[in-house]
């Protein structure tokens, strides 16, 4: 039977029938109004010493009610697409653009902190209301005219890569002003969290716990990786979690990571990956990843396993304040180095799944039949192998997490040579794959403390989970 048939399964909702976490969970308060006050107040210091009038926040939807980044939800928790217009003159206020696409989500949540005025541009054209117009023009229109009667020429621009042809289109309005890009004020202020910000931070990552709770124990054979996706998706996202999109699931007999699921049902020797990317709570993210083996695995799977959860244990062991990034890099690296899976721990050399073809340029996909019942009981056929190479997922040990939409500020990598800090939250995943062989995918989630570290993720064990089959 797979995924697809009409046999008779037991459903979902009575394989998680009696589930309940094995830890107490009290989720945080949202981020008080007094910190978001101190952000903006920050943020507003060092455009004054930059000698700026305003700064402009951009924010669009990138679909499926997502924001394209986490910089306007940073500084006043606004969650959907917007302009955030600050003034640098004291008497004048900030101003909020925004409802300007066909994606509707009313507050809560999402009501912005310390922000009293917003516009509602408008979704206008003629196939949506048969209206001529594009909101988007409309949009800039509204924010020329605000930044006119600023008397705004020098003027700070916050965005990400998304915001490029908003920024272009804005320059060209404003032929005259002098436009520089300030996204590195934000991103400075959220490279050490405060501890409100931390206890967000733990609540997603005991999301993350729960749901692999859940998904545990739903997990047995004949089960599909839908079913076990779904019970992880339930767990969390009925106790605060906000998307059910941020992870991936990776299920055969050689412990392929990085996948949706596509229904695929467990069977004895599989070996899958829960590859926690995203479960967000309040805004803010957590990360982590697990494997459970069903039934006996092969001398090389467990040979990489062994390796893997090695490594994470000995990065541990050191994050304290002061640590050099590549000194906590190179400590997990050692047990691949003693398995011999890697020869070094050298980001520039190391074999990586998605590492470029020897000369730089594109690496040929092999392809092959690969035997897969589940997908071809839809009709389809597995061509190629995946990954086209062996190694790590990524040339690095981990990076830092932050909220949802931003981008890694950092990565534990072994050309790092900062030092931790208090305050700092990054994933430690240990990460092989063996095309048709074997694979593991494991990590925590730590924030820096003032004598050593939280493992935010401790909830359940990193060792692989074993299931009877």
């Amino acid at each position: 039977m797979n995924a697809h048939s009409s046999g008779a399964r037991p459903s979902i909702e009575s394989l998680l029938g009696d589930f309940a976490p094995d830890f107490d969970f009290t989720p945080a308060m949202p981020i008080p109004a007094e910190e978001y006050a101190e952000r903006m107040r920050k943020l507003k210091r060092e455009a004054v010493s930059a000698g700026l009038d305003a700064v402009v926040v951009h924010c669009d939807s990138v679909g499926w009610f997502h924001a394209a980044h986490a910089y306007l939800r940073y500084l006043c928790d606004w969650m959907r697409e917007g302009v955030l217009i600050v003034p640098m003159d004291e008497d004048k206020e900030p101003v909020l653009l925004s409802f300007f696409t066909q994606s509707v989500i009313l507050p809560p949540g999402g009501e912005p902190v310390g922000v009293d005025r917003i516009l509602q541009i408008g979704a206008v054209g003629r196939e949506y209301a048969d209206i001529p117009g594009d909101s988007g023009a409309k949009t800039m229109q509204a924010l020329v005219g605000i930044l006119g009667e600023l008397k705004a020429d020098n003027i700070g621009f916050i965005g990400d890569k998304r915001s490029a042809g908003f920024r272009t289109a804005l320059v060209a309005e404003m032929p005259k002003a002098k436009f520089s890009d300030q996204h590195g004020i934000l991103d400075r202020m959220q490279r050490n969290r405060t501890p409100a910000e931390i206890a967000q931070f733990r609540t997603a990552a005991q999301l993350i716990s729960i749901a692999t709770q859940a998904a545990y124990h739903v997990a047995r054979p004949g089960v599909t990786d839908y079913e076990i996706y779904a019970a992880f998706t339930l767990a969390q996202m009925a106790r605060g979690g906000e998307t059910g999109d941020g992870y991936q699931i990776g299920a055969n007999e050689w412990g392929t990571h990085c996948g949706k699921p596509y229904g695929h049902v467990m069977r004895k020797g599989d070996l899958a990956n829960l590859y926690v990317s995203n479960v967000t709570y309040q805004g803010y993210t957590a990360q982590t990843a697990r494997m459970f083996a069903f039934g006996a695995l092969t001398d090389r799977q467990e040979l990489v396993l062994d390796a893997c959860t090695r490594g994470v244990k000995a990065a541990e062991k050191l994050i304290r304040p002061g640590t050099l990034i590549r000194d906590l890099n190179n400590a997990a690296f050692d047990s691949y180095i003693e398995a011999g899976l890697l020869k070094d721990a050298e980001a520039r050399t190391m074999p990586y799944n998605w590492r470029t073809a020897d000369d730089g340029g594109p690496r040929e996909i092999p392809r092959q039949y690969v035997p897969n019942a589940d997908y071809e009981a839809q009709g389809r056929k597995l061509m190629h192998v995946y990954p086209a190479t062996f190694g790590p997922h990524n040339p690095n040990l981990g990076h830092s997490v932050g909220m949802a939409g931003g981008q890694n500020a950092f990565n534990i990598s072994s050309h790092n040579y900062d030092r931790l800090e208090e305050g700092m939250v990054f994933v430690l995943h240990t990460q092989w794959l063996e095309p048709m062989s074997a694979g593991c995918n494991i990590g925590d989630m730590y924030v820096v403390t003032a004598d050593g570290c939280e493992n935010l993720s401790r909830h359940t064990p990193l060792e692989t989970h074993r299931i009877p089959a």
